[in-house]
């Protein structure tokens, strides 16, 4: 399906104390990386606009004691915790205390989500799974096999207001133990979704995806994100929008491009603020040829409006910028996970959660 062009609003944001440096000399490479992104965004149609979703003055910066973040962040607020994911293990910290482990081994953890009752689930790659921790930890397998056969590697999660769960299952790296495959025998790197009863659908296979990655259900259930993120030489790096029905399937005919990211790192995580706002981890600050650019777009958090229109770019300084999400006491947290390193900036808005607990 060939999608329309659109018309883009941006904002690049050129503040290079965002980075923490001080040295002219050190900020000049960083200079040409966001003008080599807005120039980019200028060539697609973008124009300027005045108002950004990160508060004045605010900086990236690296959260101190946080171990192992490559990947998952998710935030309880009952807890007033963050748990990400790094070298095989979910880890969990709070503000002015290092990092310290909530599971450990989890091979191959990846997206992390709080569910309605506060149990966060997980995609573990490693073991080919979803999981469930329950409250009092122990953990539940909730999703191993499809047909019959084993899921390729489950990576991102969402889940809609009737508690239904969706999640991708790409395969990145070595693909000779794949088993998912289609009714023609074809490998199928995959969209799932968990309904309450516990039965599995595929809702989205491979003539609608390629490799998806990051997922996304709206709030009102009308529409699933798919962040199609192939990083071979040539893959699809695009982030489409899909209709769904009442009773949470897809309507693939309905698949719309919502951003290209071009010949750059695809987009990854993706996460959605009180304004309908989507933050889209993507971008890479060096390239990675032959397969992956740092140009047009660099590494960062791309924040686009519901429909596509690029409003701003948080840039990151450590490649890869692989996820985000909404955090703190009022939601106006955005934590970034990059480069095996935790960040967060201060937003003007809060951030949208599954799992809101009361306040007392």
């Amino acid at each position: 399906m060939k999608a329309k062009p659109h018309r883009s609003a941006c904002k690049q944001k050129l503040n290079v104390e965002n980075y923490g440096l001080m040295s002219f000399s050190k900020t000049l490479p960083l200079l040409r990386v966001a003008l080599v992104v807005l120039s980019g965004a200028i060539g697609a149609g973008c124009t300027m606009t005045p108002h950004s979703p990160v508060s004045s003055g605010a900086k990236v910066l690296a959260v101190p004691g946080a171990l192992h973040a490559v990947e998952g962040p998710t935030w309880d607020g009952a807890r007033r915790t963050l748990y990400y994911v790094g070298d095989n293990r979910i880890s969990q910290v709070k503000q002015g205390s290092p990092s310290r482990d909530f599971r450990n081994p989890v091979p191959g953890a990846n997206g992390l989500i709080l569910d309605r009752q506060g149990r966060l689930l997980a995609c573990e790659a490693g073991t080919r799974r979803v999981t469930r921790t329950e409250r009092d930890g122990s953990v539940k397998v909730i999703a191993e096999s499809f047909e019959g056969r084993k899921f390729n590697s489950p990576n991102d999660l969402s889940i809609d207001s009737k508690d239904r769960i969706y999640f991708t299952d790409p395969r990145y790296g070595a693909r000779d133990t794949m088993e998912q495959r289609d009714a023609a025998g074809n490998m199928v790197e995959g969209v799932y979704r968990i309904d309450v009863s516990g039965k599995i659908i595929r809702v989205l296979g491979r003539e609608s995806v390629d490799r998806p990655n990051g997922v996304l259900v709206s709030p009102d259930d009308r529409h699933l994100f798919v962040a199609d993120n192939n990083n071979m030489a040539g893959g699809v790096r695009k982030l489409w929008r899909f209709d769904l029905d009442s009773a949470g399937n897809v309507v693939v005919e309905s698949r719309k491009l919502v951003f290209d990211w071009k010949t750059s790192r695809g987009p990854d995580g993706i996460k959605m603020d009180s304004k309908k706002r989507l933050y889209v981890a993507a971008g890479l600050n060096v390239a990675n040829p032959p397969h992956e650019t740092a140009q047009p777009y660099t590494g960062g958090v791309y924040v686009l409006s519901y429909d596509g229109a690029l409003l701003d770019f948080i840039p990151v300084p450590k490649d890869e910028v692989t996820n985000c999400a909404f955090g703190g006491d009022d939601l106006r947290t955005l934590y970034i996970t990059a480069g095996g390193t935790l960040w967060s900036i201060r937003l003007e808005n809060p951030g949208r959660v599954i799992f809101q607990p009361k306040v007392h």
